[in-house]
């Protein structure tokens, strides 16, 4: 199976592949194709109806070596993404005020992407907690992945001094040093789902022992690349085990997200366990807290 992508451009962006020096047209027998690139490992159609497909063996290397062709493709909402080898990120709970934040990186190839086929993977957002945990254990068998706990306590720790997309940051780039070190050496396709803009990400990882550089940032990339919805499902598949834990350590069976019923919780875990619990299972900056501590 080649790597492909399929994209719909305007005519001005189509001019583009006119101008790449590599690129040879050949005849095409196809009469919807009104013209069909062709360089070393790859093949590039453009139909009628303005659909571009790139296709071939070597084009996560091409598009290395044509960083403006890849920020074009890269920048595509409808875009189908097959390319592999890849890897990709994703965290869970910065919305919920209980639990801890967790980020997983996951590498997937064509062998492993066909066995996961059969389970429909898609963004955990879409697909319910008891699904999530039947499937993942499959994924987690399949596929090389890392994956990270931030706990409640050290959450809240690090949040006096880095604010929330800079303790995601560094936790994208450790997971994916986490997996580099599992595989040794990372494809060249290794996707962030994008949560600040790339200049940014850097910024944040200034001072970090190792930074894996090169990453593609892409938003909603969980619909568009398989190693991403994989890193999504195994990150809230680990949220929900441990506040599983949480709840069980607690005796209060606690809800995810930010909502009334979190209200309730809170004000049971004061009661229960006084206020100074609330460090080592919430995050402290949510207004839920304030909230709950301005009417005790």
């Amino acid at each position: 199976m080649s790597n492909v992508i399929s994209v719909q451009w305007d005519d001005q962006t189509i001019h583009q592949l006119s101008t790449l020096k590599d690129l040879l047209v050949y005849p095409s027998p196809n009469p919807y194709i009104q013209t069909l690139y062709k360089a070393d490992g790859i093949t590039i159609s453009v139909y009628t109806s303005n659909k571009v497909v790139f296709q071939g063996n070597q084009l996560s290397q091409w598009m290395d070596d044509h960083p403006s062709i890849a920020r074009l493709l890269n920048s595509q909402d409808t875009m189908v993404q097959t390319i592999y080898p890849q890897a990709g990120s994703d965290e869970v709970g910065t919305g919920d005020v209980f639990g801890p934040v967790v980020v997983s990186a996951v590498y997937v190839d064509k062998t492993m992407a066909h066995q996961l086929k059969p389970y429909h993977i898609d963004d955990s957002k879409s697909m319910d907690d008891t699904t999530i945990i039947n499937v993942v254990p499959t994924i987690m068998k399949t596929c090389p992945y890392s994956v990270l706990v931030l706990d409640n306590a050290k959450y809240n720790q690090m949040h006096q001094t880095y604010n929330l997309n800079a303790l995601k940051a560094i936790l994208h780039n450790h997971a994916y040093v986490k997996l580099k070190e599992k595989i040794h050496q990372l494809p060249h396709l290794c996707v962030v789902d994008q949560f600040t803009p790339e200049t940014s990400y850097y910024h944040y990882l200034n001072g970090q022992t190792t930074i894996i550089r090169g990453l593609t940032f892409k938003t909603k990339a969980e619909h568009q690349y398989l190693s991403v919805a994989c890193a999504s499902l195994i990150a809230r598949y680990t949220f929900l085990k441990a506040m599983d834990q949480l709840s069980e350590q607690i005796g209060i069976a606690l809800h995810k997200g930010a909502g009334k019923l979190v209200d309730e919780d809170i004000r049971k875990i004061m009661d229960k366990h006084g206020p100074t619990m609330l460090y080592h299972v919430a995050k402290l900056h949510f207004s839920n807290i304030q909230k709950v501590n301005d009417h005790a």
